[in-house]
């Protein structure tokens, strides 16, 4: 008996990699290429001129530093929101679940008006905090506080699956066995969710890098002071500067290009721990 062909719902590989490579070139590739040749106009010493001037240093590291700080910020806290909505049961808690998707679903420029609204001299905290010489808004501790907000459900949504999935048993066997809570947490549940804690991470920092919307309305935009370098690049543009824009975005776009392969890896080693354990 002859084997019926194989109906597939995609026509053909060769036509499926055709439209994929033209998309991607379209959409992806072109874009890209078009940011190097533009910069391949510069001469090798106007490049390093353009991305290691004094501006743009200290726009690396306050978009660097404040992305570092706020994903370490979302690791531990990003973290125990995760913990109590897999662990606990309160009221209200479809609705805290709900509100850790907002950064995703918000506009950026709305969050930094909120934030700004809220943390200004005049605004609803800021006037209170202030008077004890606590000035959040337009200075770095705003962008760090902007970052933390965009940045939070990458590690709440990428460590509550594993969470969900943890094996309770073990944790139960190590309570017969005498272990403490802590004990139990740095020896049982953390090895565990360690993979996906570091992607959170990653995903959340790479995500702060990027950042545009909600800094620019709470940064201050200070040279030397709080200016990211997004906004380094839209300076570089106004100014009809297309080559120096285009390179300081090659180096953003490769930090951004590093930072992905660092997700791939961990998200691979999450995917190998997570069968190895089971």
């Amino acid at each position: 008996m002859s084997k019926r062909p194989l109906k597939r719902v995609l026509p053909g590989f060769r036509l499926t990699l055709g439209y994929t490579v033209l998309y991607l070139s379209l959409i992806v590739l072109i874009p890209i290429s078009a940011l190097f040749f533009k910069t391949f106009t510069l001469t090798w010493d106007q490049f390093v001129m353009a991305v290691t001037s004094p501006r743009v240093l200290a726009s690396y590291r306050l978009t660097f530093g404040a992305s570092l700080i706020a994903a370490l910020v979302n690791l531990v806290f990003g973290l125990l929101l995760a913990w109590v909505l897999v662990r606990y049961r309160f009221p209200g808690k479809k609705m805290v679940d709900a509100l850790v998707d907002l950064p995703f679903a918000l506009p950026t420029a709305v969050a930094g008006i909120s934030l700004t609204a809220l943390l200004a001299g005049n605004g609803w905290l800021g006037q209170y905090l202030e008077p004890m010489g606590i000035k959040l808004a337009f200075t770095p501790a705003g962008v760090v506080i902007a970052l933390i907000f965009v940045g939070m459900p990458f590690v709440v949504r990428t460590v509550q699956p594993v969470l969900e999935d943890a094996e309770k048993e073990l944790e139960e066997a190590a309570t017969s066995l005498g272990a403490t809570r802590l004990q139990i947490f740095i020896r049982v549940i953390l090895p565990h969710i360690t993979p996906a804690l570091l992607t959170g991470f990653a995903m959340a920092f790479a995500r702060a890098i990027g950042e545009y919307g909600s800094v620019i309305f709470i940064a201050g935009n200070m040279p030397m002071i709080s200016e990211i370098t997004p906004l380094i690049i839209i300076g570089k543009l106004e100014q009809y500067d297309y080559a120096g824009a285009t390179a300081v975005a090659v180096v953003m776009l490769v930090a951004s290009f590093f930072l992905l392969l660092v997700i791939n890896g961990l998200q691979t080693w999450q995917r190998r721990h997570t069968g190895a354990s089971s």
